[in-house]
């Protein structure tokens, strides 16, 4: 089934309430606890386990990938920072394009070159827009990528750009405020976007809490994303806390 993973996705968030996804780094300063990560993902109600990251320090990234792949009870998917970290171990890939940026190579240059190789892999592909929200830090994304961000407040920019979203025919918009954020894209901007448009929402940066994961899966998100803060803590209970207020359905 081609579209397995995605379908899975929305399954479970029509289940649920909405999908949880932790995002892992795939970079050599994540060895020293990649194992115990993978223990406490597995023991939680994790649903996605999205793989990628701006920038990779050395050549290790691949084999990260295939260790994560080995040990992972969800589907692993690609979060793609770059084609070099491009592997057949991953389940599919969020093929994706920095729509809220003018910079020409991440809205297609990317990913022209990406696809023939995506083909060869037969890989399974969400397309997803993704949109780039002013956290109050300077991202790894946003330097990398040489994209200015939506500010944080101005919600009819990011809703403009999710329907130019829709209209392209991307299958998912990602607000991301950006690796370790300050601050989470905001609950009201989650919300009035996920009512004016017709797309699945994947919403991450900058959630810490499970207060904070429940009110935008509420406000309709699809999927929300964790990264920084389980890196950070590689904590089980935290993990099943946010679990818990992702599913916000089951809970009633």
């Amino acid at each position: 089934m081609k579209d397995q993973v995605y379908q899975t996705i929305m399954t479970t968030a029509r289940e649920k309430g909405a999908a949880y996804a932790v995002l892992i780094d795939p970079d050599r300063k994540n060895d020293h606890h990649l194992a115990t990560l993978m223990e406490n993902i597995n023991a939680a109600e994790v649903d996605l386990i999205l793989v990628g990251g701006s920038l990779i320090m050395d050549a290790g990234c691949r084999q990260r990938v295939a260790q994560i792949k080995e040990k992972a009870r969800p589907p692993v998917v690609f979060f793609p920072g770059g084609l070099s970290q491009l592997s057949p171990d991953f389940d599919a890939m969020l093929f994706m394009s920095i729509i809220s940026g003018r910079n020409p190579h991440y809205l297609i240059g990317e990913q022209v070159i990406a696809a023939p190789v995506v083909r060869d892999l037969d890989m399974e592909t969400i397309a997803t827009a993704y949109l780039l929200i002013d956290g109050g830090g300077s991202s790894a994304v946003q330097f990398m990528s040489n994209t200015t961000p939506i500010p944080i407040n101005r919600v009819d920019i990011a809703l403009a750009h999710a329907l130019a979203a829709q209209y392209l025919g991307f299958k998912m918009a990602y607000l991301e405020a950006g690796s370790g954020a300050k601050q989470a894209v905001p609950e009201g901007m989650v919300r009035q976007v996920a009512e004016a448009t017709e797309i699945p929402l994947i919403v991450g940066g900058g959630i810490r809490t499970a207060e904070s994961a429940r009110e935008r899966a509420e406000a309709g998100a699809t999927v929300i994303v964790t990264g920084t803060i389980i890196e950070e803590q590689a904590d089980r209970g935290l993990l099943n806390d946010l679990a818990a207020a992702v599913h916000y359905r089951e809970q009633r």
